[in-house]
């Protein structure tokens, strides 16, 4: 089964439509770096709703043996920074981001990338749900800045 590894933003919108709990039925594993979990912990202390990785034991935490020195000049998280490296180390595994520009590191460095939009389709694709347009809208009202072009192509895409 796929493994994932995850930058902050999916599991926290995911959370936030609560379809969390998708994750362990599309991945077999989802690993997150040290540095994500202490953005969502930081979140938590400042007040946000965000969710608390300790309470998913599906969530493990790995860290990336090092993180490339070109990366390290580009406007990144440490979060996005900490997930593409890892995910530099386990190509094959299914990298979780929505920032355009870590995207484009990423497909740049031959990753496999998914979106919070993408992990959508693939639930519909499954079964875990029938539509995606009310879970698209609903991301959009949980702060996720999707484009109208997008929205379109997700929803034609998902047959919507």
């Amino acid at each position: 089964m796929r493994i994932a590894i995850s930058n902050t933003s999916p599991l926290l919108y995911l959370y936030r439509i609560s379809v969390l709990d998708w994750l362990p039925q599309l991945f077999g594993e989802i690993w997150i770096p040290r540095a994500v979990a202490l953005e969502l912990e930081e979140g938590q202390q400042r007040g946000y709703d965000v969710l608390n990785p300790s309470s998913y034991n599906w969530l493990q935490v790995i860290e990336p043996m090092h993180t490339p020195s070109e990366w390290l000049a580009l406007d990144l998280g440490t979060g996005e920074l900490a997930a593409m490296a890892l995910a530099l180390e386990n190509p094959s595994h299914i990298i979780l981001l929505d920032d355009g520009l870590a995207r484009r590191t990423a497909h740049a460095a031959g990753l496999q990338v998914w979106g919070t939009l993408k992990i959508l389709l693939e639930a519909k694709s499954d079964g875990l749900t029938e539509r995606v347009e009310p879970l698209v809208d609903r991301l959009a009202g949980a702060g996720l800045w999707i484009s109208e072009d997008v929205r379109l192509r997700v929803l034609a895409i998902a047959g919507e």
